[in-house]
């Protein structure tokens, strides 16, 4: 076997880890918050694993560096991406279920390709329109078995929402700075700002939460967030946009969901009624068709 067939195959593995760890994240998450302030998790989560990945960075790509001039956006992209969609993300998987969650989120991607129509960076393609209708329908499905359904609120829902649409946006608006510069440094320099950023909204926290009843599972599933599902899981995501392509990487996103879903059974009893099912079918054939489109 070749070198080049080694690293293929190791990037693959790869891909493939960060996709069942983001999907686990989804009741990691959900069970931290049972024991501190969402906000919270999210600094911790993303200041340690942002330091973990700058430390991967020097090692994976040691030349690529930041100029003054990118500091503004890599500001600006961490704001977003985790100051608003994963500090939403974090409330929003606290408040209904992890396969709300993970249904909701999938449609990301839809968003993007809103924003980027909006922006005039996509051209729209029928099937680009017909996966983000189906894509809505889908959400719609979802939100209304979860209304009243135990274990689930529209909140929380709503905050899904909210998480996948500046995630999708974070893709986009990362385009001009991944012109100079790699998908692992963009992603390395914004969540870590992004991380920092809420750790200092967070500060109140730091003095008032309650330590000792944290209990080693809460610490786990944190320790779990950062270390796996954040800089594992995005220096893999990443590192695999620059050797395979970002299209063939997309398709691992399908498995997040599965194991999003398939997370919330497991761990907490969730049950999947069959408008829920359908709604998620639909929102994956939309996500599919949009991306097919590109």
């Amino acid at each position: 076997m070749t070198d080049q067939n080694q690293a293929v195959i190791f990037t693959e593995v790869s891909l493939i880890l960060a996709a069942v760890f983001w999907g686990a994240n989804y009741a990691a998450t959900k069970y931290a918050a049972e024991f501190m302030p969402p906000l919270l998790i999210v600094a911790l989560r993303f200041t340690a694993g942002g330091i973990l990945m700058i430390c991967l960075l020097r090692i994976l790509e040691p030349a690529d560096r930041l100029k003054p001039k990118d500091l503004l956006p890599i500001a600006g992209l961490g704001c977003l991406g985790v100051a608003v969609g994963q500090t939403a993300f974090t409330f929003g998987v606290s408040m209904t279920s992890a396969a709300n969650t993970g249904l909701i989120f999938a449609t990301a991607p839809i968003w993007g390709l809103l924003l980027g129509l909006l922006l005039g960076l996509e051209r729209p393609a029928w099937r680009g329109i017909v996966g983000v209708g189906l894509s809505i329908l889908g959400v719609g499905i979802v939100f209304y078995e979860g209304l009243g359904a135990e274990g689930t609120s529209l909140a929380g829902d709503l905050f899904v929402l909210l998480a996948a649409m500046a995630f999708g946006s974070y893709t986009v608006l990362s385009m001009p700075v991944l012109e100079r510069h790699s998908p692992l440094t963009v992603a390395t320099y914004s969540l870590l700002f992004g991380g920092l950023f809420v750790l200092l909204l967070s500060s109140p926290y730091l003095g008032g939460l309650e330590w000792e009843s944290v209990g080693a599972g809460a610490w786990a599933a944190v320790a779990f967030s950062a270390v796996l599902a954040t800089a594992f899981s995005f220096s893999a995501w990443q590192t695999g946009v620059s050797r395979i392509g970002a299209n063939r990487v997309l398709v691992y996103q399908y498995l997040i969901t599965v194991t999003g879903v398939a997370s919330g059974i497991v761990f907490f009893g969730e049950i999947l009624g069959i408008e829920k099912i359908i709604g998620g079918a639909i929102i994956l054939v939309g996500v599919y068709l949009a991306r097919r489109s590109n």
